[in-house]
């Protein structure tokens, strides 16, 4: 450091036992230490809440080193800037001489530069008659060689802590979105459990978040939240191991009616009937029992031939060529057997196994066969599927459209058109 001695500032401005250390600190520069004064500056903005100064502090750093003629700080090119007030306000954005100087009275105060002043508190460089700086009086950078590995540490600790904050807020976020839908499916599946009370445990938790949050404030909220969560998973899991239990039974039972090999739907004996097909229990009288004639009767859409829709039933809705809905529906086609959609059936299948991974009922997806017919169920399930990401709850979804298909007012085109659009030209079609 230039100086080699203590210095007191100029005029009425007072020495505190802080500004002595600063001066003692900037002594200590190991020779030879050099930094990028910008890639320093960067750290110190890092590290602003560390090192207590505000962001108009650091626009008055900023200008500050704007006057230091070299990119990196050293002992050997000098460590004192002087630039008049008038210099430094234009490059601190036309800042104000009063804003100006409080601003450098923080930087001093935070160790970040040293104050040098002239006898009449002027700021001026002497030079020899080579030109060469031999005494300045300014603001001298030395603290900012000298603290340089303790700034760089803070700033590293600091975008660490950022880091894990953002962390914790991601799995906060997505704890939050689990539960909330969990709960919602819930009370759509009508699954046993005081959800009324899980209810406002969650909403509890919800209102301990405070808008501006530290890791330290929302970690214990989140491990609060990650054991509700797995409460509420362990509640759903008992519901679906006892529906698999009343499916495998209905299924036993299934296979005890059923004298149709060729079903489509495990779930639905009654729709076992490709489209296309025409009923053969009026052209075969002696087909065999009541029961049986009713398993192979089919639901007739109104575009197939051989008989008229039930207006009732909702069966008159047009179903689509299954290219269009392959087009359309791109997604289920890694759903069917073998990774590929070939027929009818194979959409069939695939729909069944999408149904279950939405969380669609058995009910609501045998209710929907019945209003639509299998094969538009099954466009309508790979559709859903399509937009799985802007459908909060499929079950509910498929209801509503299923009763909308009764009443006569809903159709598939439009939205298979919007999907078709959506995809564009590289969307993958039916091999």
């Amino acid at each position: 450091m230039e100086s080699g001695y203590v210095t007191t500032p100029f005029g009425r401005r007072p020495m505190s036992l802080g500004m002595l250390a600063s001066q003692q600190l900037a002594e200590t520069i190991e020779p030879g230490m050099k930094r990028s004064k910008w890639k320093l500056f960067r750290a110190i903005c890092e590290a602003r809440p560390a090192l207590g100064v505000t962001d108009r502090a650091l626009t008055v750093l900023d200008a500050l080193l704007t006057f230091y003629p070299d990119d990196e700080i050293s002992e050997e090119k000098g460590l004192i800037v002087f630039p008049s007030n008038a210099q430094l306000s234009l490059r601190a954005r036309g800042m104000t001489p009063a804003t100006l100087r409080r601003h450098l009275a923080v930087l001093v105060e935070a160790g970040l530069i040293l104050r040098k002043d002239s006898p009449n508190g002027k700021r001026y460089a002497r030079r020899d008659r080579a030109g060469t700086v031999g005494e300045a009086f300014g603001f001298s950078v030395a603290p900012l060689l000298a603290r340089a590995v303790e700034i760089e540490n803070l700033a590293a600790q600091a975008v660490a802590d950022r880091e894990l904050l953002r962390a914790v807020r991601e799995r906060l976020t997505i704890c939050r979105r689990d539960i909330s839908k969990l709960i919602a499916t819930a009370f759509e599946e009508e699954v046993s459990g005081d959800w009324e009370g899980i209810s406002v445990m969650f909403r509890t938790l919800l209102a301990r978040i405070p808008r501006v949050a530290t890791t330290e404030q929302l970690t214990p909220i989140l491990d609060e939240m990650g054991l509700l969560r797995a409460e509420i998973v362990n509640l759903l899991e008992k519901q679906i191991k006892t529906q698999k239990i009343d499916a495998n039974e209905s299924q036993i039972e299934h296979h005890k009616q059923s004298s149709n090999p060729n079903s489509s739907h495990e779930l639905e004996p009654s729709f076992e009937t490709k489209q296309g097909e025409t009923a053969v229990a009026d052209l075969e009288p002696n087909a065999g029992p009541p029961d049986e004639q009713r398993l192979k009767q089919p639901k007739l859409s109104g575009n197939r031939a051989g008989g008229a829709a039930d207006p009732g039933a909702g069966n008159n809705l047009k179903s689509f060529p299954l290219g269009l809905v392959l087009q359309a529906c791109p997604g289920i086609l890694d759903y069917g057997p073998g990774g590929t959609i070939g027929n009818w059936r194979d959409l069939m299948s695939a729909a069944v196994v999408v149904r279950s991974m939405l969380g669609v009922s058995p009910s609501a997806y045998e209710e929907a066969c019945s209003g639509m017919g299998p094969e538009n169920a099954a466009t309508v399930i790979a559709c859903i599927l399509e937009r799985g990401g802007h459908i909060n709850s499929p079950g509910g979804y498929l209801r509503d459209l299923t009763r909308r298909t009764e009443r006569g007012e809903f159709a598939i085109g439009p939205m298979l058109m919007a999907l078709v659009r959506a995809n564009g030209p590289t969307a993958r079609r039916a091999s």
